[in-house]
């Protein structure tokens, strides 16, 4: 996997876990959930186009 698609990777999932803790502790918001999902698309598109 390349530099730049790892590094998408790891702030997706640190990302997720952020978005997480913040909905755990404070409840949830609706812009961090819609922000994490437009990423983890950012995300899978790169790992896609990798691929091909």
């Amino acid at each position: 996997m390349p530099g730049t698609t790892k590094t998408m990777g790891v702030l997706t999932v640190g990302g997720l876990v952020v978005v997480t803790a913040y909905t755990v502790a404070l409840g949830s918001n609706g812009w961090l959930w819609f922000g994490w999902v437009v990423l983890g698309l950012i995300t899978v598109a790169m790992v896609a186009s990798r691929s091909t």
